[in-house]
């Protein structure tokens, strides 16, 4: 049976650390070992860890100012195991999601990462039109492109090494340039879909945004997605402004029928997402869902707009400097 090391990165999270810590402990295939990294948690985040010292194989280090890059390649340095497994504090995962995520290793011909899969862990209107929002469901996944998220991911220590890991030097966003590595030096990247982590969405629109200005930072840093954020530039600083004028000289119709198609092409998909979920909620918890979808929608948008061109800001001051930042050179 492959050996397998779980590894996770902690900040504070003494409130949630018990639904990651109890779901492992549930596993129907238990880890040969757990390593966490803590990176300097003032609360009692590690004293929450070390109750379950009983239950599972855990090594705990403790690593102040550590980020979450820095976190996990001390995590998979520590571990003893050629097969990782990575998720991420505040995730609760399914029974079967070490099993599912590890049985591609155990064929022949192996590969050397699989993509588990990633599912929002909902209680409120808000949450619920959040996840249908921003998340993709099962069938939207082209499982040959698919990059997955680090809360759901296991690969072989060996292609970690061959890419240089974690890039240290990004905040945010720094499990997709680990992937975009991987997929230059992997022949065989496998999709588990089974493998699921459940994850709490943000709780309000304030931390929605601050999160994705975040992303956006990072992808202004990494040099990410630079046609997607040229795309939603010219929407909200071309096309909008170009309908306003259409509406306000008399071409009201072909602004009306513009925007509506627009409008379509921004919210049908999370629209669909939502009537595949919202069956819990009342009527009235219904309409709060359909309402908070364009605002989400709008708000996430905002703070990509404003996020990029300051990670953008941050790569220029240190590009003639920092040779890690052309990572797609290498």
């Amino acid at each position: 049976m492959t050996k397998v090391s779980v590894i996770a990165t902690v900040l504070n999270e003494g409130e949630s650390i018990c639904k990651l810590m109890d779901s492992l402990a549930a596993q129907i295939r238990h880890p040969d070992e757990i390593v966490i990294v803590d990176g300097g948690s003032t609360d009692n985040t590690v004293a929450v860890i070390e109750r379950y010292q009983d239950r599972l194989p855990l090594q705990i280090i403790v690593s102040p100012g550590a980020n979450i890059s820095e976190g996990r390649n001390i995590a998979i340095r520590a571990a003893k195991n050629d097969v990782i497994a990575s998720t991420d504090a505040g995730v609760r995962l399914a029974p079967q999601w070490l099993a599912k995520l590890i049985a591609p290793f155990e064929q022949p011909n192996p590969p050397q990462v699989v993509a588990g899969f990633f599912m929002p862990d909902t209680d409120t209107v808000f949450e619920i039109a959040m996840g249908a929002t921003v998340l993709p469901e099962l069938h939207d996944i082209n499982p040959d492109s698919f990059l997955p998220s680090s809360r759901s991911v296991a690969f072989k220590k060996s292609v970690w090494q061959a890419v240089g890991g974690y890039p240290e030097w990004l905040d945010y966003c720094e499990d997709l340039i680990f992937d975009l590595n991987l997929k230059t030096h992997t022949e065989k990247f496998v999709f588990a879909p089974e493998a699921v982590a459940y994850f709490k969405p943000r709780t309000n629109l304030n931390a929605f945004f601050k999160q994705y200005y975040r992303y956006a930072r990072g992808d202004g840093k990494a040099d990410l997605w630079r046609k997607r954020h040229a795309i939603r530039y010219g929407t909200y600083l071309i096309g909008v402004p170009f309908l306003g004028w259409l509406f306000f000289a008399g071409f009201r119709i072909w602004a009306i029928l513009a925007g509506a198609t627009g409008a379509v092409g921004m919210f049908a998909t999370a629209y669909r997402r939502l009537g595949h979920v919202w069956q819990p909620l009342s009527p009235a918890e219904k309409v709060q869902a359909m309402l908070w979808v364009p605002i989400i929608r709008i708000t996430g948008d905002v703070a990509k707009m404003l996020g990029y061109p300051a990670g953008w800001r941050w790569r220029l001051q240190r590009l003639n400097t920092d040779s890690r930042l052309r990572w797609r050179q290498k």
